[in-house]
């Protein structure tokens, strides 16, 4: 081909498709539709010279695509493009028009025929319905939920209800829950979009379930989590989340299901009102599962221990906006208590748990007397683990109950004990104890134990016998017998005694409104006051015989940690005191009353107050041997001075002890937020006196006041208090520190 001149940005060795994209590049754009479409027409005109050369065999070459470019185009693409398309390059040969009926050239390649010419059926019109399609109106617009004020509950949360507080009565107690759950709430940390965003999806899922909770099921939630728009007329800080909540109508309960519970009989009444579920009622998730609960506690406590109850099924039907409750309840057979059964006879006999155990042959089955003398047996201290089943002795038969033993399959448990401590105090020395055990050496429940203690104040050596529940629940026969000799400030003494004592006592496991207990107590004893120098006196020796009586009346709501009611005790001991050494006899009666009260001020305060009024009528002190006088002072009795440190002084300051006692405490117990709620700091004041005749003649008070905590732990508070005497005497210190279980009174 000849080439005139090489185009700008071209040689010889130019491809053709470089060639064209360097015309292209050089085209203007108002230029580019004429410039493609040369291009194309130049290449529709080159396939018939290639078609031809192919079929005449010719080996000529093919003009190419580049060649039909002229070098103008390249270099000066706009001026070469107003110019249009050469008259000498346009075929003027007239095509002729195509008839629309005109028949189609032969196509072999085709084998399918023709369709033949068809004539189409006209369509007939549908006939109208009967009864004709009637299209809803609405005669009014569809009432619209007016939203109320915002409830934020932080600076990232905030929900809006209906103003109209009838539409969603429970808001408070649901925004207290949510509040209590919710991811935002618990994670309110560095304000990141990203996090709210996520956060809000999980709070809708949690919404939706409270609200389901509360019976409304057609609810809508509308989430924004970021800036609002304007027209939603509400105004949030930036990010937030706000979830406006239209919760829609509330179900009520439709139908009640409770499977078999009418094989009840003449009971059915009372346990199918004991399931408060009813229909007409609201539909409250919560109510339909705790009133199971309730159920399931009627059935155990009216005689039908092997009843079953399966958990509660909930089926809305939105037609109707109500939920049906099925529950199936299969109550078993009714029947009274037979006995109890031992697996271990020899260790803890049948007739002995038979004893204990709060029910009589005959009478009707109760669970909470089941599991109360599981209770009981753990509580004796012999057994690891103790289960009690129910087994069939007669069946129920003619509307009549049966009746059912009760087997107790026990597991022992270490029998024997060993303890041992050392301490020291300000008031008591150096003091080491220790004692051995064996709880069930003479079975059932027979108990012996050696204990001694040294110290620098007090050596002891004794033995204890003690029988729980003995010939009953909660009845203990204590025997004990013991040697001391005692060094206080106050007298120096040694003694023999022999107390036995017949109780039924307040437990933690069962606290008793009315206690009570009955004694006898023989003491030998060699006592000696000290002079003005210290020195031990003359020793007398006393022969005492005393009847101790004690009863209690127990109105608090706890053993431990009372923080309502009150309790009244009072301690009557007649005896008979024999001094060998001057040969004299005395008779006397200890009188002591205790009286305590607590109130609940406020949620986390309790006030509480003790009395304690006591006298020794009959006798001069000096015929009463000094360990059986009234003294004050200490952790139970006067905090902040030391143990029995007040009373009537002898010439060398030292209490003597007299015939007449009035102890007040006052203290007000208050929960803080620290250690999950679980401390208690208690400021607390008290004062007693002691005088020497029967009657108080309160010319010394000692009034001593402090500060405590307490730590609330499963078995009980732990105490610690530190108390300052506010009018100390010459022996008191000027701080006294007390750690002990349970409160000061």
């Amino acid at each position: 081909m000849d080439r005139r001149t090489t185009p700008r940005g071209c040689n010889a060795n130019t491809s053709s498709s470089d060639r064209i994209a360097l015309f292209r590049r050089n085209l203007p754009k108002r230029s580019l539709r004429a410039a493609t479409a040369l291009a194309a027409v130049l290449s529709l005109g080159a396939q018939p010279f290639a078609a031809m050369a192919q079929e005449q065999g010719e080996t000529q070459d093919t003009p190419r695509l580049e060649d039909l470019i002229p070098d103008e185009a390249v270099e000066n693409p706009e001026d070469w493009a107003s110019r249009g398309v050469p008259s000498d390059t346009v075929d003027d040969t007239a095509q002729p028009a195509l008839e629309a009926d005109a028949p189609l050239a032969e196509m072999p390649l085709v084998t399918i025929p023709w369709p033949e010419d068809i004539e189409l059926t006209d369509i007939q019109p549908l006939e109208p319905d009967d009864p004709p399609v009637e299209f809803v109106t609405f005669d009014e617009d569809v009432p619209q939920v007016e939203m109320g004020s915002d409830n934020r509950l932080s600076d990232e949360l905030v929900l809006v209800f209906p103003s109209d507080e009838s539409l969603f009565p429970v808001r408070d107690e649901f925004l207290e829950r949510f509040e209590g759950l919710s991811t935002i709430e618990e994670l309110d940390d560095d304000n990141n979009i990203a996090r709210l965003a996520a956060q809000a999806r999980t709070d809708e899922e949690l919404l939706q379930r409270l609200l389901r909770v509360y019976g409304y099921f057609d609810s809508q939630i509308i989430r924004s989590v970021g800036d609002v728009d304007a027209a939603s007329d509400a105004e949030l800080d930036v990010p937030a989340v706000r979830f406006d909540i239209i919760p829609g109508p509330r179900y009520t309960i439709g139908a009640v299901d409770l499977g078999n519970l009418a094989a009840t009989g003449s009971d059915y009444d009372e346990l199918r009102a004991t399931y408060e579920v009813f229909p007409g009622d609201l539909i409250s998730l919560d109510a339909i599962e705790n009133e199971q609960f309730d159920l399931d506690e009627a059935l155990g406590e009216s005689g039908y221990p092997f009843a079953a109850i399966e958990a509660p099924s909930l089926l809305v039907d939105h037609a109707r906006d109500e939920g049906d409750v099925t529950m199936p309840v299969e109550p078993g057979g009714k029947y009274n208590f037979g006995s109890v059964v031992s697996t271990l006879p020899d260790f803890l006999s049948s007739e002995h748990l038979s004893m204990i155990a709060r029910w009589d042959e005959g009478d009707l089955y109760m669970r909470s007397d089941e599991m109360d003398l599981r209770r009981a047996i753990l509580a004796t201290g012999l057994v690891g683990s103790v289960e009690l089943t129910p087994v069939v002795v007669e069946e129920p038969t003619a509307g009549e109950p049966g009746v059912v033993d009760i087997r107790a399959d026990l597991t022992k448990a270490p029998l024997r004990t060993i303890t041992a401590g050392i301490g020291f105090g300000t008031e008591e020395g150096i003091r080491i104890e220790g004692s051995w055990e064996h709880r069930n050496l003479f079975p059932p429940e027979g108990l012996l134990r050696v204990r001694g203690i040294l110290g620098t104040q007090e050596q002891l050596a004794g033995v204890t016998f003690r029988k729980n529940n003995f010939t009953g629940r909660d009845r203990v026969l204590t025997l004990d017998a013991y040697a001391s000799t005692i060094d206080y400030d106050l007298y120096d003494a040694r003694t023999i005694s022999a107390i036995g004592t017949f109780e039924k006592k307040s437990t933690l496991l069962y606290q008793k409104e009315f206690s009570w207990s009955a004694g006898l107590e023989l003491v030998a004893t060699q006592e000696s006051e000290r002079d003005i120098d210290g020195n031990t006196l003359d020793r007398q020796t006393y022969f005492i015989a005393a009847l101790p009586l004690y009863a209690q009346i127990d109105e608090s709501n706890d053993l431990l940690d009372p923080t309502e009611g009150f309790r009244v005790s009072a301690r009557i001991s007649p005896e008979i005191s024999r001094n060998n050494d001057l040969a004299t006899q005395s008779f006397y009666v200890r009188n002591q009353v205790d009286a305590s009260y607590y109130q609940r001020v406020s949620e986390n305060v309790v006030l509480a107050g003790r009395t304690r009024l006591a006298s020794i009528p009959g006798v001069d002190v000096n015929e009463i041997a000094p360990s059986r006088r009234l003294y004050a002072g200490g952790g139970g009795s006067v905090r902040g001075y030391g143990y029995r440190q007040i009373g009537p002084l002898n010439d060398a300051g030292v209490p003597t002890g007299g015939r007449s006692l009035v102890e007040l405490s006052a203290e007000a117990r208050i929960r803080t937020g620290y250690l999950d709620g679980l401390l208690s700091v208690v400021p607390f004041v008290d004062a007693g006196t002691v005088g020497l005749e029967d009657t108080p003649d309160f010319d010394t008070v000692r009034v001593g006041a402090g500060v405590g905590v307490r730590y609330h732990s499963g078995f009980g508070p732990l105490r610690l208090d530190v108390a300052f005497p506010l009018n100390p005497g010459p022996n008191d210190g000027w701080i006294a520190v007390y750690v002990a279980l349970g409160q000061a009174f």
